[in-house]
């Protein structure tokens, strides 16, 4: 049981975030996994690199086409440091009420 100090931050905080109390609380904690899986895989890269990342995203406003072609291959080379294929995998992997293949969460051995 949680305590009511918990309950009562719970239910103080979803009084101050529209739409929040119509979430289930798995799925706002499910959310909340998501969230700290993104986060280690950005921890992945230096903070440089992270603030180059971003500074990317944001020029490209998501259309590839507003960077240049040295930029789009920064960015892909950021990305792909990111291990995307890893972090979807991952993502399942939490969210699965079973035990997944270690291939389908990671792919396929490097040899």
């Amino acid at each position: 049981m949680p305590s009511d100090f918990v309950t009562r931050s719970l239910g103080h905080a979803t009084e101050h975030v529209p739409g929040l109390r119509r979430i289930p609380v798995v799925r706002l904690l499910a959310i909340a996994e998501m969230g700290l899986i993104a986060r280690d895989h950005v921890l992945r890269l230096s903070p440089e690199e992270r603030r180059r990342l971003f500074r990317l995203i944001r020029s490209a406003r998501g259309r590839p086409s507003h960077l240049s072609r040295r930029e789009r291959v920064e960015l892909v080379g950021l990305v792909a440091k990111l291990e995307p294929r890893w972090l979807a995998g991952e993502a399942v992997e939490r969210l699965s009420p079973i035990p997944l293949p270690r291939r389908l969460v990671r792919g396929r051995r490097k040899r």
